[in-house]
């Protein structure tokens, strides 16, 4: 009798639990409403999250990509109001990053300089762009709680998603179908990419315009990667990090004294004049420089970088940021710097070594963003899912070939003289530095014709500069006012 009785209770366990797949409506909404004061202005807003698929030539789903849209409510004219569409990066990276520590209406408990606070949860975000613009988080395929259909296995055609081209294809036609249901084709329209979403939006630029028709008035790019300086190695892309060094070092005080005693603005135009006018063309020569002008060279990149002279000297001029982070600190307690914030310090198991066993900011930064995350879009947006909201998601083999993202913006701002581009970038960001972001911000138009469009803003902070409360206030502002002067200008689109 007792075995029957749980026969039947475990068939009627596999009834009601585990025979119910765990995945989520391909196209589905939840709407809530809620209140905010932001930029001394009290309004209601609402929160739209949900899923959108995304179409095959054929029109059969074969992805559906999670989004959190944010609308002020009372708004008598939709038309002129501006609408900010945000991506981050990795490739593979879910929107949570910007969404909950940057542009949003909530941020993360965190401290003023941006490490974990328990209890894990969100606040109110007192300096979000939501007065002045809607805003919609797009979480590409396998990101966030975005899809493949099906979800593994060899009928996903990995080539229409995994790849800097394949993406910004069917993302510019899903931001189609999302403008098109939503009413939004006479906003201002803005896209703003964090990290490898620089890319993705400086191609989208392009795609947006050329197959969706879709006109923009600004391209934000924020600790942009350009992957033709990025791990490419050679005179440009080495010399290019000595500034970052600077700023580093300078952080941590492990610079000469005639350096440390000026504030970090004075001496970075130092450094990067170096970097540019010496250092590029000095590697460039490689084994053929004099030992005089190498001996030199490794000298004058000790006092900007604050690492041993010998150390320089071992590398031929060409010291890898792995390097830097091991060893910046060597001589002051041990202690590893971080890659995309060095601000962050970390313990390794032993002190000698080419490279940190671990990113001391990444792994503060998923200690906090993965519960609020999780906690906020269940509990506070309502959206109820047994899926996994993927921080970062299974994409790779990622492919990075015919990378024509940098022409793409510059044509795309050819074609349309209402387009302009912001920058930012924080002066603490190993691995995508602020240098590189000026650098690729420089090489985009190289006639120089349209550099009155682009604007460059930096911060006192790394990768994620707005987690440091200051820089969250600076840099929302400063978005708040490339948006204000560049959407609706009232002038004729011409040159």
């Amino acid at each position: 009798m007792k075995k029957s009785i749980l026969i039947l209770a475990f068939l009627g366990f596999i009834a009601f639990g585990f025979s119910q797949e765990r995945k989520l409506p391909i196209d589905t909404t939840i709407t809530t409403q809620h209140n905010a004061t932001i930029n001394g202005a009290s309004f209601s807003y609402t929160a739209t999250t949900g899923t959108q698929p995304v179409w095959d030539e054929m029109g059969k789903p074969i992805a559906s990509l999670h989004y959190t849209y944010y609308t002020r409510n009372n708004i008598k004219n939709r038309a002129n109001r501006p609408l900010l569409i945000s991506f981050n990066g990795g490739p593979g990276s879910g929107s949570v990053w910007m969404h909950l520590a940057y542009t949003g209406p909530k941020v993360l408990k965190i401290d003023d300089e941006g490490f974990p606070v328990q209890p894990y949860g969100v606040k109110a975000n007192p300096f979000s762009v939501l007065d002045v613009t809607d805003i919609v988080y797009v979480n590409p395929a396998n990101t966030g709680y975005s899809r493949t259909i099906p979800e593994t296995g060899k009928d996903v055609d990995r080539d229409k998603f995994f790849g800097i081209n394949a993406d910004i294809k069917y993302l510019a036609e899903w931001l189609n179908t999302f403008v098109t249901r939503n009413n939004r084709w006479r906003s201002p329209k803005y896209i703003v990419g964090e990290s490898y979403g620089g890319t993705r939006v400086m191609g989208l630029s392009l795609a947006l315009q050329n197959q969706q028709w879709m006109y923009l008035n600004g391209v934000i790019m924020v600790s942009p990667a350009d992957y033709k300086v990025i791990r490419v190695g050679g005179p440009v892309s080495s010399a290019l990090n000595l500034p970052y060094f600077t700023a580093a070092a300078w952080h941590h005080k492990a610079l000469p004294p005639e350096l440390q005693n000026k504030d970090l603005l004075e001496i970075l135009p130092e450094s990067e004049a170096y970097t540019i006018n010496t250092l590029i063309p000095a590697i460039a020569k490689g084994g053929f420089i004099s030992d005089a002008e190498k001996n030199k060279t490794a000298e004058k990149m000790a006092f900007y970088s604050g690492l041993k002279q010998k150390d320089i000297l071992d590398h031929n001029l060409d010291v890898p940021t792995a390097f830097f982070w091991k060893n910046l600190l060597k001589d002051k307690g041990d202690f590893t710097v971080g890659r995309l914030d060095s601000r962050y310090t970390g313990i390794d198991k032993k002190a000698i070594g080419t490279r940190p066993d671990y990113n001391s900011e990444l792994t503060s930064w998923l200690h906090s963003f993965t519960p609020a995350i999780n906690y906020y879009l269940q509990e506070e947006l309502n959206f109820k899912t047994d899926i996994k909201y993927n921080m970062f998601g299974p994409v790779r083999p990622w492919n990075n070939e015919n990378d024509n993202t940098r022409d793409n913006l510059r044509q795309a701002m050819a074609q349309n003289p209402y387009l302009n581009v912001l920058v930012q970038s924080g002066y603490y960001d190993g691995a995508t530095t602020y240098f590189n972001a000026k650098y690729t911000m420089w090489q985009v138009d190289p006639s120089g014709r349209m550099k009155d469009r682009f604007e460059f803003k930096g911060y006192r902070s790394g990768h994620m500069m707005y987690l440091r409360r200051e820089d969250l206030q600076k840099a929302n502002d400063d978005i708040r006012a490339f948006i204000k002067r560049t959407a609706n200008t009232g002038k004729s689109a011409k040159y």
